[in-house]
Order: structure tokens, then sequence, then C-alpha cells
């Protein structure tokens, strides 16, 4: 007689069981419908660094460049007395500017010194959630140039809030400048820049066909 057995072999690794014989692993999550096996979902990458310490840094570069070419102007130049390096056209001409940069808004020193003091604390609160590298560059630059020119506001003669900025280059028949003026318009160039192209300071950009937001490489 042929005896057929009911055991079935014993499996090479059994899963482990608890006290009460039951199996120690969890089941893998399924969907009650279809009976699809519910998979974990990925968990996000981590968001891009904040900029903050990025913008810092170049808005003291910036600032410590700006201090340290207005020292050597004032110590070496003299009104009215420019000294010329390439014909008429660049030239070192060192000029007290109470207006604005490029010499603009002349008799409104006092309130461009509270518009500049404005613009530094704004920068600041802008940057503590910035994310976005290009961004970063383009604040700190206008951080960096306001500080400068702010500088100049409240510690040179006439006195505080009226100040007269010292700028000391030209070019051409543009009015004369200094790097704090540079640093401005360059920052805001590239700010009106990113803005257009929809690079966000969150580090997204704005798609021009589906208006959906992607990441920014940079």
């Amino acid at each position: 007689m042929i005896v057929v057995s009911d055991d079935r072999p014993p499996e090479d690794n059994p899963p482990p069981t608890d006290s009460d014989g039951h199996s120690a692993v969890s089941p893998e999550p399924r969907d009650a419908a279809s009976g699809v096996v519910e998979t974990a979902p990925a968990v996000p990458d981590s968001d891009p660094p904040r900029r903050l310490r990025t913008l810092l840094l170049i808005a003291v570069v910036l600032l410590g460049l700006d201090l340290l070419t207005k020292i050597i102007a004032v110590a070496n130049l003299t009104p009215g007395d420019p000294v010329y390096l390439i014909g008429d056209w660049a030239r070192f001409s060192l000029v007290r500017n109470p207006g604005a940069a490029f010499s603009m808004a002349t008799g409104m020193t006092w309130l461009l010194t509270l518009v500049a003091a404005g613009v530094v604390v704004g920068v600041i609160r802008i940057g503590r959630t910035l994310r976005s590298l290009w961004w970063a560059i383009g604040l700190g630059m206008v951080l960096g140039g306001a500080l400068g020119n702010l500088i100049d506001r409240l510690f040179r003669a006439p006195g505080p809030l009226q100040g007269h900025v010292v700028d000391f280059v030209a070019i051409g028949w543009w009015p004369v400048f200094n790097v704090a003026d540079s640093a401005i318009v360059c920052g805001a160039i590239l700010l009106v820049a990113l803005t257009v192209f929809g690079f966000e300071p969150d580090g997204t950009r704005h798609g021009h066909d589906d208006n959906e937001k992607t990441e920014e490489t940079v």
C-alpha cells in the first residue's frame, strides 16, 4: 500500500514567529479593492540650503572693497584735479555727492539715507528664507552697495543723515560713481533678469508654457 503524506517540506528560511506561533513579519499592505501591494511613499529630497550666509558674505566683501577704495581715493585725489587713465574717457575724479547713485536726487540726502536703511532691513529679512543662489548673489550686491553708501551718509560731513557720498570713478559721459553704486546697479539688473526668466527666491522656476514650477538648477 502506498501512503501519501500530507506533511509539507520545511521552508529553507521560515519566517520568525512569536510566542503564540504567529508570524512576526508584518504583511505588506495591500489595496482592499485591487489587491495591489502598496509601497511606502518616497521621501522627498531635502530643500535647497538657505542662502543667507552667501548673501552676507558677498555683501561684506563688497562693503570692504567700497570702504577701502574710498579711503584710498580721499587720501590721494584732489577735488577738481582728475587723474586720467585712458585719455579723457576713463579717469579718477574725486566728487562729494549729496544725492543718490550717479549724482541723482542731490537735494534729498536725508530721504535717501532712510531709503538706504530700509533697503538694508528688507534685504536681510528676505535673505532669511532665501534658497536661490542667484538671488543671494543679486541681493548680496544690493546690500553691500547700500551699506557702503549708507555709511557715508551717516558718518561723513556735513553730518548724520546729511553726509556726502565719495565718488571717484568717471567713465566717458557717465556720472562719477563708486564701487557701491556699481554693486547696486549690477545687483538690481541681475534681480530683474531673474524675475523676467521666472526664477524665484525660494529656488524654484515658473514654467512659461504650463505655469508649473520646476526646480531651479543652480
